[in-house]
């Protein structure tokens, strides 16, 4: 009877470890728990923390008195004007720049690593080192403007600092190689052959673009967008040292600076982080519902 009992539980618990490992559950799965570990202590819990103390404003004006303050305050209202005005350019221009030179050297060519190489350096760099040597090359002095003022081109030297010009050009160096390096993943996994029975059956270049690589790229061109738009959103360093902090480069990120390092004010640093992430998020929502209207079919075009 304890024999055919324990035959019965050892079936029994067979049975459930097939039915869990059918789905996905299995002790693999244990290896998330570090991961997940972390998660919720860096950033979930601090993202928490930081809504909560938004709603508790340091001068007990009520329960949406920070909110209030930052709206009725235009010079912080125009902080959002300024954070998107830098954003969405980059992300335009990273986009714009990184797909057709994607596509191109997917089909012509042979040899990427070099590329990738060369395009990595600017990403190893990091923001405030690629502001510091942009400060010493678009200053009135820098090699740019005394190269254009040697060659006739310019009578006076380019304003390219200490506004929001200094910070576009940074962050498009920052950023482009990291746009492209997506960009080329995704092109990288689409068959060849589809774009070639569309050029068999008499579609041209630009006709295998639009209807075969495009619809395929759309799923990694939205994602390459929003990631470029949240670090350009984000932007701090080069908005500091090469924008105009108080003028036309005063963004969310350095508003948010200001109210912890001059007012010692975390609620009201935190209510700007929310307020930032709720336009981020938006922009993001934005993105995925356009590309769902301009293609909805499927992208399992890929080599497999």
């Amino acid at each position: 009877m304890t024999s055919s009992t324990n035959i019965m539980l050892l079936d029994t618990k067979s049975n459930l470890k097939h039915r869990f490992a059918e789905r996905g559950i299995d002790r693999v799965l244990l290896l998330i728990i570090p991961a997940l570990t972390m998660m919720l202590i860096f950033f979930v819990y601090p993202s928490i923390y930081g809504i909560f103390l938004s709603f508790n404003p340091l001068n007990h004006s009520g329960f949406l008195g920070n909110y209030r303050s930052f709206f009725h305050d235009s010079y912080m209202r125009r902080t959002i004007f300024n954070t998107f005005r830098i954003a969405l350019p980059v992300s335009i221009i990273n986009i714009s720049a990184a797909l057709p030179v994607a596509v191109y050297v997917r089909k012509y060519v042979k040899r990427t690593r070099p590329i990738n190489t060369l395009l990595v350096i600017p990403m190893s760099l990091g923001t405030v080192l690629i502001a510091e040597g942009l400060y010493a090359y678009l200053n009135p002095s820098g090699w740019l403007n005394q190269t254009l003022l040697d060659l006739g081109i310019i009578s006076q030297p380019l304003r390219l600092l200490q506004n929001f010009w200094g910070v576009i050009i940074s962050l498009v160096i920052s950023g482009f190689p990291f746009a492209f390096l997506l960009m080329l993943s995704y092109a990288s996994s689409i068959n060849p052959s589809l774009e070639l029975a569309a050029s068999t059956l008499g579609a041209n270049s630009r006709q295998v673009f639009r209807l075969i690589t495009f619809p395929l790229l759309a799923p990694g061109l939205a994602i390459t967008f929003c990631l470029n738009f949240v670090l350009a959103f984000s932007v701090f360093p080069s908005a500091e040292l090469l924008g105009n902090p108080s003028g036309d480069s005063h963004v969310l990120a350095i508003a948010a600076a200001d109210a912890v390092t001059q007012k010692f004010d975390y609620s009201m640093a935190s209510t700007i982080s929310i307020i930032s992430a709720f336009f981020e998020l938006f922009v993001i929502a934005s993105v995925f519902l356009l590309r769902s209207k301009l293609y909805s079919g499927s992208t399992a075009g890929t080599k497999g």
